[in-house]
């Protein structure tokens, strides 16, 4: 069967178009409090992840040997809009670890998401470098974590490498799925991506914002990597962004990322529940407006944040004169 509509675009008076997809959310225990769709189907997480790939960095002892502060821990778990800022805290990363942008294995591209960053780099005759690259944060945590522990760095996104071995395992142990060379595939940052069933991968996210059945060390790990997003939620996305807005409105409540191809996750640390969303035709508007919805529904509607929250779940559709036209809005599966 057809998964649920979980977004809906107007024009006018009518429906225009429809985004079908899956979410789920769990508690602190990886009971599922709701969902929708087949979210038995693994899907990959994509950027949505990051924050699992970060926490050998931080585990390792990585982090706290290069100094790494608040900002530079939520940018290894970004998928940020290429602005100087971002761009400069890549460098320093990588600085700290004794490495350049060179390092970096994820190529180069221009800014992307709209924001001004493309044409200032361009404007300035300067070509993208691999720290432009929306994904460089991840990859300079993953360059600091092989240097502190003495892993090649020349083949850091090699399946064998250590530091991926790392990765791999650490996501095997919150989701307790197997992620197999059948899993497999490459993230658009030349990374490992594996496929995971929806719920075991909000399952996941809820283990490491509640931090139930953690070791101390991973838990305490988990919780300054979710802190450190929160915290910072511009070195996560960028200016006019979806994540950075909402993380930005519930004032340090709230964790939500984005993943290529209409993923989402989102994780309520005080209430111990995290979900997952993906959106079956890829479409990133549709996860962003259902993942709000989702959020809300979850904590029910008479949560002091849903107010803050709402407004996320919809937004107007305009035409080039700036007239409001319709809107795009999250539709409750069911």
């Amino acid at each position: 069967m057809a998964n649920p509509v979980i977004a809906e675009v107007t024009r006018g008076s009518r429906i225009e178009s429809i985004h079908r997809g899956r979410v789920v959310a769990v508690d602190a225990d990886g009971r599922v409090v709701f969902a929708a769709g087949d979210v038995e189907m693994p899907v990959y997480p994509r950027s949505a992840l990051k924050l699992m790939q970060a926490l050998p960095l931080v585990e390792s002892g990585a982090a706290d040997a290069f100094g790494l502060g608040k900002r530079e821990l939520a940018f290894a778990g970004a998928s940020h809009s290429s602005e100087p800022v971002h761009v400069e805290t890549a460098r320093t990363m990588l600085s700290k670890a004794g490495l350049t942008q060179d390092d970096l294995q994820c190529g180069a591209h221009w800014p992307l998401f709209g924001s001004d960053a493309m044409v200032k780099l361009a404007r300035s005759g300067d070509a993208p470098t691999r720290a432009h690259n929306n994904c460089s944060g991840k990859h300079a945590g993953f360059l600091c974590t092989c240097v502190h522990q003495g892993i090649d760095t020349g083949d850091y996104l090699a399946d064998e490498n250590d530091v991926q071995r790392q990765v791999r395992t650490t996501i095997e142990q919150l989701t307790g799925a197997t992620l197999d060379a059948d899993r497999c595939g490459l993230d658009g940052c030349s990374a490992p991506t594996y496929a995971l069933p929806l719920v075991a991968f909000a399952r996941g996210f809820a283990r490491l914002a509640a931090g139930n059945g953690l070791e101390a060390a991973r838990a305490r790990a988990a919780r300054r990597l979710i802190e450190a997003g929160m915290a910072e939620p511009f070195m996560v996305a960028g200016t006019g962004r979806f994540c950075t807005g909402l993380m930005a409105a519930c004032a340090g409540r709230v964790y939500v990322k984005t993943g290529a191809e209409g993923v989402y996750v989102g994780a309520i640390p005080e209430e111990g529940i995290a979900l997952a969303l993906k959106c079956d035709d890829g479409a990133t508007r549709a996860a962003e407006v259902a993942i709000a919805a989702a959020l809300i529904q979850a904590l029910g509607p008479v949560h002091d944040l849903a107010p803050t929250i709402a407004p996320f779940a919809e937004r107007p559709v305009h035409d080039w004169n700036g007239t409001p036209v319709g809107e795009l809005r999250a539709v409750e599966p069911g």
